[in-house]
């Protein structure tokens, strides 16, 4: 047998457990304390986001509250079986109860990314700010209506329509429906998200109707159907396949302006153009691989959407104005085969995605859906001049944001425009049918069927 020198400690029974009892008392209180926040974030409802009954007319609706918290139900639930798997190990291995205790926390992580996000689109509701985008809403709820009037039953119900909501970033962007984000480790969303720049919420943004357009075609389907017939299309062409894919790519932004037109006319085309004039540098760049198209060749598709749609005055001063500003740019900067390509097939790319049937709207095209015509843009043209005198048309709220467009460049005061349209728009009932254009006798008659 071994002997002790001395100064070497004397082993006793139970050492290693008495210096166990403290870091098992740590693990118990981390334990303890994860479980006081486990449940803290699973319920969100108007109290809670600070709404009082004076904003309750701008506040999300009950279907939007019950749909973000079946999410946090949904997280909820994960977080409870995690912390059920951490009270079973008992005294396992510091280690091990380390790892649970951090698939615990993940989950609390979701749970407070998720609560997150809805409290700060929600609260919004509370701000100044809440009846700008109450007519947000109610101007993409104008744009779903569209379809269900032109479309039949294309869209699936009930399906909640989207909110708006206000953020830094200088343009618009959107959040799909069931898209996973990134924001909230992968969680899907459960209704559409727009975002508007804070200083972009008077409602005559043509880029607006874009974002919306976006949301339309992931609810019809068309995301994947419209990328291979455009992908079909091409190969018909003798371009090469290198040039072929650049095209291709460019087709949801291309889907999304030509609807933004056919809900808003002309006029949401002269309004993206806006919205892209910047320098030369910015508007004729070209992104290897971008899905925008360059600024440059963008505007010239929504003039052709213009001309196809029966616009052709607008759509060749549009395609004039953008020439002039930026046709010398474009020679120096963007790649030669491409912008060699472009007069020829920009009418394709417009053609096959705004007029070319598709399983997905029962065999018809988005410009049979979305129907804009000659009356339409007469209507919007007369509520521009109404607008000017200080006087809101019985217009559909899409429409507004053209004739607001309009009223502007006949010199409308902007801050009495927008907060008379505001007011118009925010207050709208939302159980009402919406205002539709009715032609009489081809007179371009216009009948308010709901205020």
């Amino acid at each position: 047998m071994a002997r002790r020198t001395q100064g070497t400690p004397r082993r006793r029974p139970g050492g290693t457990a008495r210096r166990d009892r403290p870091v098992d008392r740590f693990l118990a209180d981390k334990t303890r304390t994860l479980e006081g926040r486990a449940h803290r974030l699973a319920k969100l409802d108007p109290k809670t986001v600070g709404l009082r009954a004076e904003d309750r007319a701008y506040a999300p609706s009950a279907r939007h509250f019950a749909a973000a918290n079946q999410r946090l139900a949904t997280i909820a639930g994960s977080i409870g079986e995690r912390l059920s798997d951490l009270r079973t190990i008992g005294r396992a291995p510091h280690e091990t109860r380390l790892l649970r205790m951090a698939m615990v926390e993940r989950e609390i992580d979701r749970a407070r990314r998720a609560f997150g996000l809805f409290f700060e689109v929600f609260a919004q509701r509370g701000a100044a700010f809440a009846p700008s985008l109450m007519a947000h809403d109610n101007i993409a709820r104008d744009c779903y209506a569209a379809i269900e009037e032109g479309g039949g039953g294309l869209l699936r119900k009930p399906l909640l329509p989207p909110l708006t909501y206000l953020e830094h970033g200088y343009s618009p962007a959107t959040m799909r429906r069931g898209v996973t984000l990134k924001r909230l480790l992968g969680e899907p969303n459960p209704f559409p998200l727009i975002r508007i720049p804070w200083d972009r919420d008077r409602p005559w943004q043509a880029t607006f109707l874009h974002e919306v357009a976006h949301n339309l075609q992931a609810d019809l389907g068309l995301w994947e159907e419209n990328k291979q017939a455009v992908g079909r299309r091409l190969a018909e062409t003798d371009m090469p396949v290198s040039l072929q894919a650049i095209w291709q790519r460019y087709q949801k932004e291309v889907l999304a302006d030509c609807v933004a037109v056919l809900l808003g006319g002309p006029a949401a085309a002269w309004g993206m153009a806006e919205f892209l004039a910047h320098p030369e540098s910015k508007v004729a760049n070209f992104k290897s691989g971008g899905v925008h198209p360059p600024g440059y060749l963008r505007i010239f598709m929504l003039a052709e959407m213009a001309r196809r749609m029966g616009f052709a005055k607008e759509g060749e001063q549009l395609a004039l104005v953008w020439r002039t500003l930026y046709g010398q740019a474009a020679n120096r900067r963007l790649p030669p085969d491409l912008l060699a390509s472009a007069a020829s097939i920009i009418p394709i790319m417009v053609d096959e995605i705004a007029y070319q049937p598709r399983r997905a709207l029962a065999e018809r095209s988005l410009a049979d859906v979305i129907s804009f015509t000659a009356d339409d843009q007469r209507a919007i043209r007369a509520g521009a001049s109404a607008l000017a005198e200080d006087r809101v048309p019985s217009l559909p709220p899409r429409f507004l944001v053209s004739a607001a467009r309009y009223a502007i460049s006949k010199g409308a005061a902007i801050p009495r425009l927008g907060a008379g349209l505001i007011e118009h728009l925010a207050h709208r009932h939302l159980s009402n049918p919406p205002v539709r254009l009715v032609s009489q006798h081809g007179r371009g008659n216009v009948q308010a069927l709901a205020a």
